[in-house]
C-alpha cells in the first residue's frame, strides 16, 4: 500500500521523546494520558504535516556528537500502541532516549482495531504494538508486516472492576447483569471481544463465528436489559468506571496498576474463558521511511524485547510470560 507522507498521524495519548525521571512501577496517571510533567506543548497547526490534533513535544538531550564534533542526524519513528500500553511504553520511551538521544519516538495510543484501521488507510507507522493477535494477523494478512519481525511481547487478563465503596451487588461476570450500568469496550476493541469471548464460554451469551460482531445490544438483552455505555477503547473504560459514570466494567488487569486506592477488582477472569490475551508488536512496511528511520525502529522493537523491558513490564503488572 503506497503510503502518503501528508497522512502522518497524531492521535490523543501521545508520548514524544520522553526525557528526565518518571518514578518506576505503578505510579497513579490518568487513563490513557501520557506523562507530560516535562512536556512542551507546541500548538502546531492539525493541517501541518496531515496532523490530526496538537502535538504534544517533550524535549530531550542534545543529539550525540562523534569525535569531529559532527551531529548525529535526528530520526523520528511512529509507533502505534494499544491504549493499554500508553504508561508503561512512556517509562520505556524515556529509558530508551537516554542512551538514544538522537531518536524522537511518537506514539499513537488507541484500540487496537482503530489502530489497524488507521494503517490500512496509509497512515505512516514503523510499529506496530497491538493489544490482541487478530489485528496483528489482519495486518500481517494484507502485507503490511515486515517479514521475520512479528513478537508475542506480554500476557494481560481482562478484570470486572467497580469504583472504591461503590456498594455493588456484582461479585464478577456471573452476576455482572444485576449492576446498574456497565462499561464495556466495543466488540473492535480487544477487551471488548475478550469480554464478548467469556460470556460466550460462560453461556450467557449465544455462540459467534465471530464474538467481536457481536453488538453492544446483543450483549444487554442477555444480561437482562442492563444500561451498557459503549466505549471505544480500554482507557475510556477505565475513566467511565473511576468518574463513577458505570457502576462496573471490564478492562485489563494492568489497567488496574496505580489505581489500587480508587478501584476494586471484583473478578480477575481466567484464561479458560478468555483464552490468551497476548499483545505481539512487529515492524510495519513503511514505504516513506528512510534507512535511518528502519534502523531506529529496528532497534527500539530490539529494546522492547529485552530484559530491561521485561522488568518494567513487570513492574506494570503486565505477565512476560509468553512462552
Amino acid at each position: 500500500m503506497k503510503k502518503a507522507a501528508a497522512k502522518k498521524f497524531m492521535c490523543g495519548f501521545i508520548a514524544v521523546c520522553l526525557a528526565g525521571t518518571m518514578s518506576a512501577g505503578c505510579g497513579k496517571k490518568s487513563p490513557g494520558e501520557a506523562d507530560t510533567s516535562t512536556a512542551d506543548a507546541q500548538g502546531k497547526d492539525p493541517k501541518e504535516k496531515g496532523y490530526d490534533t496538537a502535538d504534544t513535544d517533550v524535549k530531550g538531550k542534545e543529539p550525540v556528537t562523534d569525535g569531529d564534533a559532527h551531529q548525529t542526524e535526528e530520526t523520528e519513528i511512529q509507533v502505534f500502541i494499544a491504549a493499554s500500553l500508553n504508561t508503561v511504553m512512556t517509562e520505556l520511551a524515556e529509558k530508551y532516549h537516554e542512551d538514544h538521544p538522537e531518536v524522537k519516538i511518537v506514539y499513537n495510543a488507541d484500540s487496537s482495531g482503530t489502530l489497524l484501521t488507521q494503517i490500512e488507510e496509509g497512515y505512516e507507522c514503523d510499529l506496530f504494538f497491538s493489544a490482541a493477535q487478530k489485528q496483528m494477523d489482519k495486518l500481517e494478512e494484507d502485507g503490511l508486516v515486515v517479514e521475520g519481525t512479528r513478537a508475542d511481547v506480554v500476557n494481560n487478563q481482562v478484570v470486572v472492576v467497580t469504583f472504591r465503596d461503590s456498594g455493588t451487588k456484582v461479585t464478577g461476570l456471573e452476576n455482572i447483569g444485576d449492576a446498574q450500568s456497565i462499561a464495556l469496550a466495543g466488540g473492535s476493541v480487544p477487551v471488548g471481544k475478550y469480554t464478548r469471548q467469556a460470556l460466550v464460554n460462560m453461556g450467557r451469551l449465544e455462540p459467534a463465528e465471530d464474538v467481536s460482531l457481536i453488538a453492544t445490544k446483543q450483549v444487554s438483552e442477555a444480561l437482562g436489559g442492563v444500561e451498557i455505555s459503549e466505549q471505544d477503547n480500554v482507557s475510556k473504560v477505565l475513566s467511565a468506571v473511576l468518574e463513577g459514570s458505570c457502576e462496573v466494567g471490564t478492562t485489563y488487569y494492568s489497567d488496574t496498576c496505580g489505581y489500587e486506592e480508587d478501584l476494586e477488582i471484583l473478578e480477575i477472569v481466567g484464561y479458560d474463558l478468555t483464552g490468551n490475551v497476548i499483545y505481539p508488536i512487529a515492524q510495519v512496511v513503511n514505504d516513506e521511511a528512510d534507512d535511518g528511520q528502519s534502523a531506529a525502529a529496528v532497534d527500539f522493537m530490539k529494546f522492547i524485547l529485552s530484559d530491561e523491558a521485561k522488568a518494567v513490564f513487570d513492574a506494570y503488572c503486565f505477565d512476560t510470560d509468553v512462552d
